[in-house]
């Protein structure tokens, strides 16, 4: 059973799951009127006027392994193009079939078209993205505080010039030739949250001590990380042509780890990065401000709640009404269970369905999704089931 699941939402999604199945196991749906709902119900999200609850689960790229019965290859489909857009284009003929949709990407890069390599943040920070354990990983560039001094040692000289060192020897040329292909300049508008990105710099464990024993150094480190990532956008944003007054809005972390700090940690280390960039980027009542955290987060919705975020991604722990009472005018992505869904648990998927649209009907603003990542496991017929379900029980 999800979080915040009743017997009452169990027993009703059990009832609907048994009746709505077609001849060939398909939830009976009315595809058409289903998307065209949909889309005003987006539109709508926060309206009294709003259809039914709206859809957020565009499924990813992640997702074909399973529903084409294949055998997962995570090393193939990250390193080998042509097979990951084989893969998807198979999907996808399912997909048209299953919910009327393509939904994943299936297009492939034009290599005419690729902006030369820019350094990221963690190139900033000597910390190199390897291949392991069937995906990419930060490894650490600091193991000890004499270690992590010396790396903010090279980094602060760094930042005195980081246009030279983020941008690459053959840019001015590469920038001209693609600015007049109709190519816009790559746009840096959301990074890896500053705590999942410090502990992959530094180690999880190592932050949470230097915070406590070494404060001074943590300060230093936690503002070298904001001049980073401020910097950056800034020298992406001059090379667009953008000024401060015609740049784009917007900022969105993904952030994990910061789960694993305390309130008070967290306020200390990481809060003046994140609001630091939204003052920057997203000063506006509607610009974006946005947080993806698919991980136990109750402790820290009051410090996120002075944020005003306007959309959030927490993990299924949190129920929509708690993340509501910290987080007004935030559209919430959730609360669906990302493992109800991969494991394809078809009762307590609509139960938890059922329990979100309840909570939702007072102020509307949830768009229904998982609460954390779409993996590999999550069916083509699932997503049917749910779109069914919103049709028949989840009308506003």
């Amino acid at each position: 059973m999800g979080f915040h699941v009743t017997s009452d939402h169990l027993n009703r999604a059990e009832a609907f799951v048994k009746e709505i199945k077609d001849p060939n196991g398909l939830a009976m749906l009315d595809v058409d009127r289903f998307w065209k709902d949909d889309k005003k119900a987006h539109d709508l999200i926060w309206s009294e006027d709003c259809p039914q609850m709206p859809l957020g689960i565009g499924m990813s790229w992640e997702c074909p392994f399973e529903e084409l019965g294949l055998k997962e290859d995570w090393h193939r489909i990250y390193h080998d193009n042509d097979y990951q857009i084989d893969l998807c284009q198979r999907y996808n003929d399912i997909s048209e079939k299953v919910v009327g949709k393509r939904l994943i990407g299936e297009s492939k890069p034009d290599s005419v078209k690729q902006w030369p390599e820019i350094k990221a943040l963690h190139d900033i920070f000597e910390a190199k993205n390897v291949w392991h354990n069937e995906s990419f990983w930060l490894q650490q560039s600091a193991n000890t505080e004499e270690e992590l001094s010396a790396l903010l040692d090279r980094v602060e000289s760094r930042l005195d010039n980081l246009r030279d060192f983020i941008l690459p020897q053959n840019w001015e040329k590469e920038k001209e030739r693609l600015t007049r292909l109709g190519c816009p300049v790559p746009r840096y508008r959301g990074q890896r949250g500053p705590v999942t990105f410090a502990m992959s710099v530094y180690g999880v464990e190592n932050l949470i001590y230097l915070i406590e024993d070494e404060p001074e150094l943590a300060k230093r480190f936690s503002n070298a990380i904001f001049r980073a990532i401020k910097g950056r956008a800034e020298i992406l944003d001059h090379e667009a042509g953008f000024t401060k007054d015609t740049r784009p809005s917007g900022w969105s972390w993904m952030d994990d780890n910061c789960c694993n700090l305390n309130p008070e940690m967290y306020e200390f280390f990481a809060f003046p990065i994140v609001k630091g960039m939204f003052d920057i980027y997203s000063p506006n009542p509607n610009d974006r401000r946005y947080q993806h955290s698919d991980s136990p987060m109750g402790h820290h919705l009051p410090l996120l709640g002075t944020l005003d975020m306007t959309c959030v991604n927490l993990g299924p722990t949190l129920s929509v009404n708690e993340i509501r009472e910290h987080l007004p005018n935030a559209v919430i992505d959730g609360q669906l269970a990302p493992f109800t869904f991969s494991r394809n648990e078809e009762v307590n998927m609509v139960a938890e369905l059922l329990r979100d649209f309840e909570m939702s009907k007072e102020k509307k603003g949830v768009d229904f999704s998982t609460a954390g990542s779409i993996n590999n496991g999550s069916r083509l017929s699932g997503l049917r089931l749910l779109m069914s379900a919103i049709q028949n029980l989840c009308q506003y």
